[in-house]
């Protein structure tokens, strides 16, 4: 096993080990938050930036490993629907690169297929997410990309029929032959696949350069945000490298959000659907934070149309609170300043 290998089997177990108690502590978290006044905006959370890696919210490293030439293969197998079993469907369907590779639409759908039971999330950063997909069905980026070219409502394919068809095209076969000592094989298209997705690290964030102490990277709004961001508990299930994404909640932890908006569809019942336990009934993975302002709609069920609107929300079923409109729109700032950079630009 590589060093880069063994840090990352590490960071997974301890994210594992944060999924198994994350629910109960970050609920016991927000039943104390859900009380009492308006967090206070003191002078410290305002103005000190937190050393990287003394705070909840860790920056994302500046460079990271990965193949190149296999990552660039990846994002060609990205963008080509010769993957899918009727050639009509290719990841970036679902996940648009002009929509911070998330989906524009409530649920994904595309011709030939049934519509999703969710709305697609953002792929940035999903090296550093503990488990996959909203109901946290899958432990790694591999099982996570088996199911999809296997599922039928997806791609409705498999590995070997893939390799197959891009083995008819010569540009593909002389590309593989370039990036892979064996070439076109149905385990080195996957390889490339999983290679593109571990590069899709947006480092740099305005937020990031403030940890690292550069007090002036983000706004006065964006400061407060953050100390109202701490203040009313959501830091208990927003933080890490992902700001999210390592562990497991409660979608209505304070309030029953599905009886609220009614009408529940499978795709609400989130982990009961992978476990078959009651408990897991509409229990989500915490989505990542980072890009959020560039991925609407929010949520599973795609039902909030602004970031505003999402805060309103989590305020009301996750904290109990109905948050007043400027706090609202300080807890946007510091969220907005979540977004980082691809490939030295804005994703």
């Amino acid at each position: 096993m590589s060093a880069t290998s063994d840090t990352q089997s590490v960071r997974a177990a301890g994210w594992r080990r944060l999924g198994r108690m994350g629910a109960l502590l970050s609920s016991l978290w927000l039943l104390g938050c859900s009380s009492g006044p308006r967090p206070e905006l003191d002078r410290e959370s305002r103005e000190r930036p937190e050393l990287a890696g003394d705070g909840p919210i860790e920056p994302l490293p500046l460079k990271i490993d990965f193949d190149d030439q296999r990552a660039a293969l990846g994002e060609a197998l990205f963008k080509e629907p010769l993957l899918s079993g009727d050639g009509k469907v290719a990841c970036s369907n679902c996940h648009s690169a002009d929509h911070g590779l998330a989906e524009d639409k409530q649920r994904s759908f595309v011709p030939g297929r049934p519509e999703s039971l969710v709305n697609s999330p953002t792929l940035y950063n999903i090296r550093y997410m503990y488990k996959l997909a909203w109901a946290g069905k899958f432990d790694s980026l591999e099982a996570h990309l088996d199911a999809l070219i296997q599922n039928p409502a997806v791609m409705a394919s498999s590995w070997e029929s893939s390799a197959r068809r891009l083995g008819e095209q010569p540009e593909y076969r002389d590309r593989f032959s370039r990036v892979f000592a064996d070439g076109l094989t149905p385990a080195n298209v996957r390889a490339a696949l999983i290679e593109y997705e571990r590069s899709l690290v947006t480092p740099n964030a305005p937020f990031d350069r403030f940890l690292r102490g550069e007090i002036n990277a983000i706004s006065s709004d964006a400061k407060r945000g953050y100390a109202l961001f701490k203040g009313y508990g959501c830091i208990s299930c927003h933080q890490g490298a992902a700001v999210g994404a390592n562990l497991v909640q409660r979608f209505g932890v304070m309030r029953d959000y599905f009886a609220d908006r009614g009408n529940v569809a499978p795709g609400d019942l989130g982990r009961y659907n992978v476990t078959r336990r009651e408990e897991d009934r509409f229990v989500f993975r915490v989505p990542s934070l980072r890009n959020v302002a560039l991925t609407p709609p929010y949520f599973h069920d795609g039902s909030a149309t602004t970031l505003e609107d999402a805060i309103t929300v989590m305020g009301r079923y996750q904290l109990g609170r109905e948050l007043a409109p400027d706090d609202v729109a300080l807890l946007s700032a510091f969220l907005r300043s979540l977004t980082g950079e691809y490939r030295g630009k804005p994703p």
